[in-house]
């Protein structure tokens, strides 16, 4: 994949999710501030909809190599407004922001002492794809991005090798593999932590709505609770191994969290 823009490779490019196979470490994070969290989900007008009103249910426990959940997400309605008022002070296109506000609600309502806001998925999105528009590529109605989301391939010469784990499947390349999809997992992140987060039966890296799920589940996992300094660091260096990645994602939530405040009150 080429670009004239750097996709973020110094600092990102893939967020490899290799379990901590691929990054390294030259030092300790910076000193970040808590991120900032979502308000409460009936505060930014969050409703799940459904029998049970619930989100994937309180046995969720992490993605599986056939991406199964302990229970099926329920439909979750985001409302309009919210999406609209803060698309518009974030930027961040409504189609985007409703996977990361509804993934961050799903991780909730399973995991509730996460507490992973929606301004951390979407400062991910942002950094790895721009919210899914990286290179000209244009997020679709149902999530996806048209054409694909592909990064170079892991052959060892710009980033740690990493053989092909998935016969080209995912990436289209059978020698190595490439990150693949808005938030850049690679194929054997993706066996192990994919999930389905729209409730379509498939988990698909490509389709920002399961990609987002499968990324708070991994965020979750690594990081504890996110409501400190230290858990939000360590969720985040899981994700990439780069001490500027880290910045980069913490001053984009920040943002996204101050641009939402202001919002708000105006």
């Amino acid at each position: 994949m080429t670009s004239s823009r750097s996709f973020v490779v110094g600092l990102a490019l893939c967020a490899f999710l290799v379990l901590g196979a691929v990054g390294y470490v030259f030092g300790m994070p910076k000193p970040a501030p808590m991120v900032a969290e979502a308000p409460p989900a009936a505060a930014i007008g969050v409703q799940a909809t459904g029998a049970d009103g619930g989100g994937i249910g309180p046995g969720y426990a992490g993605g599986s190599g056939d991406a199964q959940l302990a229970a099926s997400p329920s439909t979750v309605t985001i409302d309009a407004g919210w999406l609209e008022r803060t698309g518009v002070a974030t930027g961040i296109p409504q189609r985007a922001l409703r996977s990361y506000a509804t993934a961050a609600h799903l991780m909730g309502s399973s995991n509730p002492g996460c507490a992973l806001g929606w301004n951390t998925l979407a400062a991910i999105g942002q950094v790895e794809s721009q919210h899914g528009s990286h290179d000209g590529a244009v997020l679709q109605d149902d999530g996806t991005t048209a054409p694909a989301i592909i990064g170079p391939e892991l052959n060892g010469e710009r980033f740690a090798a990493v053989p092909d784990t998935d016969a080209g499947q995912l990436d289209g390349d059978v020698r190595w593999d490439r990150a693949v999809g808005p938030l850049q997992f690679i194929p054997s992140t993706w066996a192990v932590s994919g999930l389905d987060g729209d409730g379509d039966g498939v988990a698909d890296p490509n389709d920002l709505d399961d990609a987002a799920l499968a990324a708070a589940g991994y965020l979750c996992a690594s990081g504890g609770a996110l409501d400190t300094d230290a858990a939000w660091v360590a969720a985040v260096r899981s994700y990439n191994h780069d001490d500027a990645y880290v910045e980069s994602v913490r001053q984009q939530a920040l943002a996204y969290a101050e641009q939402t405040a202001r919002a708000a009150i105006q």
